[in-house]
């Protein structure tokens, strides 16, 4: 039966990883997300729900992400709050892209990253 679950995969069901995260809705959180990355680091995670792509992203950094690192994480479904999404592009200086990480630290961006190199931004380096 082993040999079975091997190629087929057990019938449990996996328990999904949940990460922190605090969504990002309004323009006035960013002002927030400034103070606090004077005291720790604060990651915002820009996200299109319409996008195979940034889905896929989304799901490898939930399975890579290390729950115990301590950062501020944020989500933001742009296309429902685009308003801050363009708010973020002008605050942090980042052009925007989908899906995207920005990691704020001392109140500016140090790292930023798109696409598939998100998931090479090695988060440890900046807590």
């Amino acid at each position: 039966m082993g040999f079975l679950k091997s190629i087929f995969g057990s019938s449990e069901p996996k328990e999904e990883k949940v990460l922190p995260w605090q969504a990002l809705i309004h323009v006035s959180q960013l002002d927030d997300i400034m103070k606090r990355s004077q005291s720790k680091t604060q990651v915002i995670f820009k996200h299109s729900t319409r996008c195979g792509i940034s889905s896929m992203v989304m799901n490898q950094f939930v399975s890579a992400y290390d729950v115990d690192a301590n950062v501020d994480l944020y989500y933001l479904d742009l296309l429902s709050f685009r308003d801050v999404s363009n708010e973020i592009g002008y605050k942090f200086q980042v052009i925007h892209q989908s899906p995207q990480l920005l990691i704020i630290k001392n109140g500016s961006t140090v790292a930023h990253a798109s696409h598939g190199a998100i998931n090479d931004i090695d988060l440890e380096q900046f807590i």
